[in-house]
């Protein structure tokens, strides 16, 4: 196998636009503050761009050593200040019981107004906002693989923030990930071990920056990819957990180790 890395998306609002990277430093929970804060709604259950499209149109910043939170709208409102937290909160994050401290400021009333329907941003207590947790911490993709779906599609490309992965990687051929489980992958510094598929949901079927659901991405997938022997139905992309930390840089080598 001979990789790069060719791209690196990162977001500090879990929903929220993925933005481009140069460079990253991943630890065991992830790329340092991606998917650091989440929203959740009038029940305190995780809420993200699946549930409410256009929240794929806010583009959010965040300055951890200054702690500073800066939220985009569409419409050119901006909603910026210095991250204070109330007391912890009992939320769902997916199915399972989790515990988050709501931000005090105006960022959620921003957001709710934005969406239509209560919305709270919250930073989770003990874990980051990676679906997967730290099982999950390191998401891939091959450029091939996006490629392939593209034809598929009758499309000349995808944009690969379709499916909010951390990594994207060229120099294999289509779906060469997928025989990674188990497997020891060197991405530039860090060292990864693969764990499984990702399975594909709807958010995969929205424009990623609009949020509009404009490509049958799900029926795409169903048509070649049902039936494999992986751990996820539908899937596109493998995730997996740091065994050792490091940064990670366009360009950067990604080999079996």
């Amino acid at each position: 196998m001979a990789a790069t890395v060719r791209a690196l998306a990162t977001t500090p609002v879990k929903g929220l636009r993925v933005l481009a990277a140069t460079t990253i430093e991943i630890g065991p929970a992830g790329a340092a503050d991606d998917r650091r804060f989440h929203l959740v709604d009038e029940r305190d259950r995780m809420v993200n761009a699946k549930h409410i499209g256009s929240l794929s149109a806010i583009v959010a910043t965040y300055d951890h050593d200054a702690r500073v939170l800066s939220l985009t709208f569409p419409d050119g409102q901006v909603v910026r200040g210095t991250v204070e937290l109330g007391e912890p909160i009992a939320t769902r994050f997916f199915s399972r019981p989790s515990s988050a401290r709501p931000l005090l400021g105006d960022w959620s009333a921003a957001l709710s107004q934005h969406a239509g329907a209560p919305l709270r941003i919250v930073e989770g207590v003990g874990r980051a906002g990676v679906d997967r947790g730290r099982a999950g911490a390191v998401s891939l993709i091959s450029r091939a693989s996006l490629h392939g779906l593209a034809r598929l599609a009758g499309e000349e490309r995808i944009d690969a923030r379709r499916f909010r992965m951390l990594v994207e990687i060229d120099g294999v051929a289509a779906h060469e990930e997928d025989g990674w489980l188990g497997e020891r992958v060197r991405i530039g510094e860090a060292l990864v071990r693969v764990g499984g598929h990702v399975g594909r949901c709807l958010i995969t079927s929205r424009d990623p920056d609009s949020g509009v659901v404009d490509m049958p991405t799900l029926d795409l997938l169903r048509s070649y990819r049902t039936g494999l022997d992986t751990t996820e139905p539908l899937p596109f992309g493998v995730y997996g957990a740091v065994l050792e930390p490091g940064t990670v840089a366009l360009g950067d080598a990604v080999e079996l180790a």
